[in-house]
């Protein structure tokens, strides 16, 4: 893995800076409450109309805007101040109270009632179905004051706890094992893009790809998401000339390929998602969509795929497909991943050379002016979160053996956490191993007698921490210093928590969600509620569906079938992102996606690559990250647009 070729292209991107600074001040203050009450409710909006937020456009849109209003100050903002609007622009469009818009459908969803599970949803996630507050669509209501005061202990706590074993692993992977994360340099590109703007550079590369990037999403998302949009509140029905979320030629095709879901995915946005991905990763993922192709008619026929049958569209053959058998196969493949990631971490060790690796003396002799605090304090950090879980846990289901809770916080997750840790410094991949949370909850219906839903809504802690080296190694890169974040975050998360809770209030009164006002909700909702729902009445009393859909024997077929796919690709010498990418194909989602992904592979590796050579795998993440900021624009103008008409339309006069 260390010799992996396109691998060391990524990681040989950036090199770490000698110099750090803290960026903090008040112009990133008054990015975070910018972000928080002008960009937030643009994300919200198109996550419910086409599935994706304005994460990345709101980033760039308020650097940018805020390096325009530097210039005219006669002053300039620096690439450690850049990042760090980067960095509370990500930490503050993820809407937490977005999560209670979910919970209010999923206790009046048609999927709870088929699955008989609504009245076991425990209330202090949101009221129940009769609650008076579900009517009037508001989060201003008694009834909702414990789910409210739930998920604002869970952020706090959460805010914490990102700076214990996540950190306390960076320091372990980067500082005394030296692994080179080779992912981290693609995310940290794009703002140093923005920061040779901001030094009136006008003629680097990098401003000249953004702004190209910038004005295909301007005109991409004046027809995918602004011209619905605005027609809808003028006509009876909106004018799309692109479907949203995706083109279905599932009935179109099941003639041909029975129980295989159809169709295209038509948000140009995927394509230049595919050129920044590692090729390989995405040519596998195709490689394992086909196999599901030709796989799916032959299960059919064979009386495996019993519950499809000709007129579903891709959301019923996707889940009856799970439900068959890509549940339980699935789960295989998720094993054997894991254990591949498990077998190349240990082997890794032997391939350190010497004079590459720290010692242990690196965790107490950080790089000076990084920032950094004491080891010791992140794994009191970890310690004291891990146990405020386990109460929470403890008092929320009192009659789930509480040993569980501590085997999760203090075994499983710092194993898995390390072992990601160390995936993601050597490959850029994730390791997880699939359903143990799942599979701990019917072991304790099983064997200790719990019964009821209310464990999988509890704040139980199971974490995968080494995700979070990767951003900590990514805030190295960019030379921003640890404290400047750890100040940023007090100050992004009352703004966060504020703003959330108006514009999920706001969007809710606008029309039910899910409705046709919200296009991708109304779509793909249902399955979610299907797939998370029937997981949940494993722990129910009597034959529950989970275990109908659960079978061993598939299981090892799913095992089995991956690690011979990944023998067989090792023996012939193929690039190790493959084997992920196949499996990711295998998965059965939805798979509408994959065909302009491959295309945008395809042409980065054969046409960008050729003419621009190396300084392509530079261009293509900066030309994304302009691409979507020029269509978060557009979906902000949107946005603005419709909470302007459909206010004036409550209005008395």
């Amino acid at each position: 893995m260390y010799e992996d070729k396109e691998l060391q292209e990524y990681r040989d991107l950036l090199k770490t800076p000698d110099h750090f600074e803290e960026g903090f001040n008040w112009k990133t203050i008054l990015g975070a409450i910018f972000i928080g009450f002008l960009m937030m409710p643009g994300s919200m909006y198109l996550q419910l109309v086409i599935g994706t937020g304005i994460g990345p456009a709101a980033r760039w849109v308020t650097i940018i805007l805020f390096a325009e209003i530097a210039k005219r100050s006669y002053t300039e903002l620096k690439q450690q101040e850049i990042f760090l609007l980067y960095y509370m622009a990500g930490a503050a469009l993820s809407s937490p109270f977005q999560g209670l818009l979910w919970n209010q459908y999923l206790v009046q969803s048609d999927a709870a009632r088929m699955l008989g599970v609504a009245e076991f949803i425990p209330t202090w996630i949101a009221p129940a179905q009769e609650s008076g507050s579900l009517i009037a669509r508001t989060f201003f209501h008694r009834d909702w004051l414990i789910p409210i005061l739930f998920l604002v202990g869970s952020q706090i706590i959460q805010r914490v706890d990102q700076f214990g074993l996540g950190y306390a692993l960076y320091r372990i992977t980067s500082d005394v094992e030296k692994l080179p994360f080779p992912m981290a340099p693609v995310a940290a590109l794009g703002t140093m893009a923005l920061a040779e703007s901001t030094e009136d550079k006008q003629k680097s590369w990098k401003w000249r790809v953004f702004s190209i990037g910038a004005m295909i999403g301007l005109a991409f998302g004046a027809i995918y998401v602004l011209l619905p949009t605005v027609s809808g509140l003028i006509f009876t029905q909106p004018i799309r000339l692109i479907p949203i979320p995706w083109v279905d030629l599932t009935r179109h095709t099941e003639g041909v390929l029975p129980a295989v879901a159809t169709g295209i995915q038509l948000d140009l946005g995927l394509l230049f998602v595919g050129m920044v991905l590692p090729f390989w990763a995405v040519i596998g993922g195709v490689a394992g969509l086909l196999i599901t192709v030709v796989a799916n008619p032959i299960l059919y026929h064979q009386g495996i795929l019993n519950r499809w049958h000709q007129g579903m569209g891709t959301v019923d053959t996707v889940f009856a497909n799970n439900f068959d058998f890509y549940l339980s196969f699935g789960i295989g493949l998720g094993l054997a991943i894991a254990f591949v990631g498990i077998w190349h971490v240990m082997r890794s060790f032997g391939n350190n050379k010497s004079g590459q690796r720290g010692s242990f003396k690196d965790l107490f002799r950080p790089p000076p002016g990084r920032g950094d605090f004491n080891f010791w304090i992140s794994i009191g950090i970890y310690v004291s979160s891990t146990l405020a879980y386990v109460a929470l846990c403890v008092w929320l289901v009192p009659n789930f053996p509480w040993i569980f809770f501590l085997a999760y916080g203090f075994v499983y997750t710092p194993v898995i956490s390390y072992i990601t840790a160390r995936m993601e410094g050597i490959a850029g991949q994730f390791v997880s191993l699939p359903l143990v949370r799942e599979a701990s909850f019917i072991a304790g219906a099983k064997f200790f007698g719990y019964q009821g839903i209310e464990i999988w809504y509890a704040p139980i802690p199971i974490h995968n921490y080494g995700e979070a080296t990767v951003s900590f190694r990514q805030i190295e890169l960019t030379g921003t210093s640890i404290r400047g974040i750890i100040k940023a975050e007090i100050v992004v998360f009352p703004v966060v928590m504020v703003a959330s809770l108006l514009f999920s209030q706001f969007i809710w009164r606008l029309a039910p969600i899910p409705s046709s006002s919200y296009p991708y909700a109304q779509e793909l909702w249902h399955l979610q509620a299907l797939n998370m729902l029937l997981m949940q009445t494993s722990t129910l009393e009597g034959n529950s569906l989970f275990f109908q859909a659960l079978k061993g024997s598939y299981v090892l077929s799913g095992l089995g079938f991956a690690i011979v796919i990944y023998a067989l690709l090792t023996l012939l010498g193929l690039p190790v992102l493959l084997i992920y990418g196949v499996v990711r194909g295998l998965g059965q989602t939805t798979p509408h996606g994959l065909i302009l992904e491959v295309i945008g592979a395809l042409l980065g590796r054969f046409f960008f690559l050729k003419r621009y050579g190396t300084m392509w795998r530079q261009y293509a993440p900066v030309l994304l990250a302009g691409f979507s900021c020029g269509m978060g624009l557009t979906g902000m103008f949107a946005m603005g647009f419709t909470l302007i008409l459909k206010s004036l339309g409550h209005l008395a006069y």
